[in-house]
């Protein structure tokens, strides 16, 4: 049987990464890069996240794309190369294996351990299909390595992590996609604005599962930079910031507290937090100026009945 080929990324220099999430802590306020949500234990958290009653885009963009997608398919074309950034368990990308019939599927993401496990069911049942995995970081760089990319290259970004950058840092983003693009283009999940005690409940669920992912960012963070935080010392929050248009999480100190790292410590009031993620909601008029200002061609959307959650297909024309 065929078996996925895996290319780990260039090491990143462990010096350096620790600098920035030691500064990060040391700042005012605190924070924490949402890359530490992404260990193994981190990635099976956000599958059962995805699960929950509360927990709205999955399923919606699911829904989205059965109905449409023989359009989607209509605009990418066959024979691509999908490359599936932040690809996960790889499930969403492979319903649509049989209308898309990918030449090859690449598939990106960070949990490196996680995404070899994915990849390998995926091979068994998909055997035709070229498979190539790639451990990236790609928050901080979209190079893939060389020949990955073979043909007309379509990206695909569901699930509505673009809402994890600023727009200052998505524009940044989508243009660098763009760059890689050129005669195929990209297919994105984007999540709307909607009322607010939705969107809060949809980071902050009564079963404490997204607390459990929060705080076991905690975790990763003790074994990659020798912190000594102790999870059950903080308070999960989710809030909706609706001047920034977006939800917002943090870790709140139950208590005032001394976390320890090798040469380092901060210590923490009652209540202060550190702040762990963003997701941006975006009106579709905000979105596609977006798309345009990255330099996609003029884009095609789908939403869902309730206008809660969109699709979007921006093509990446020749230059």
């Amino acid at each position: 049987m065929r078996a996925p080929r895996f290319i780990p990324s260039p090491p990143a220099d462990p010096l350096a990464e620790r600098a920035a999430a030691r500064d990060a802590l040391l700042a005012t306020p605190a924070s924490a890069a949402p890359k530490y949500f992404y260990d193994r234990l981190g990635s099976h958290l956000f599958e059962a996240i995805t699960e929950l009653d509360e927990y709205y885009p999955t399923r919606t963009e699911a829904q989205i794309f059965d109905r449409h997608a023989a359009e989607i398919a209509a605009c990418t074309g066959t024979g691509i190369t999908l490359v599936d950034l932040g690809a996960g368990n790889c499930a969403k990308a492979a319903r649509l294996f049989p209308l898309l019939e990918p030449r090859r599927y690449v598939a990106v993401d960070i949990s490196v351990d996680f995404l070899r496990d994915a990849l390998r069911e995926l091979q068994r049942e998909h055997a035709q299909t070229e498979i190539v995995g790639v451990g990236l970081d790609f928050s901080r760089s979209l190079a893939l390595p060389d020949g990955v990319v073979e043909g007309r290259p379509v990206f695909f970004y569901p699930g509505s992590s673009i809402g994890n950058f600023t727009p200052e840092e998505a524009l940044g983003f989508l243009q660098r996609v763009r760059a890689q693009a050129s005669g195929g283009g990209l297919v994105v999940g984007v999540d709307l604005v909607k009322p607010g005690p939705v969107l809060e409940a949809a980071y902050d669920d009564a079963l404490g599962v997204t607390a459990a992912f929060n705080r076991n960012l905690l975790r990763h963070l003790n074994r990659a930079l020798g912190t000594d935080f102790e999870p059950a010392q903080w308070a999960h929050v989710a809030l909706w910031n609706e001047p920034r248009s977006r939800i917002e999480m943090h870790l709140e100190a139950r208590h005032d507290l001394v976390v320890r790292w090798p040469g380092a410590q901060r210590r923490f009031a009652a209540g202060e937090r550190i702040h762990t993620e963003n997701s941006y909601k975006y009106l579709p008029e905000a979105f596609e100026a977006l798309l345009r200002a990255a330099g996609f061609g003029a884009p095609v959307r789908w939403t869902d009945a309730r206008g809660w959650f969109s699709v979007w297909w921006a093509p990446a024309e020749g230059r």
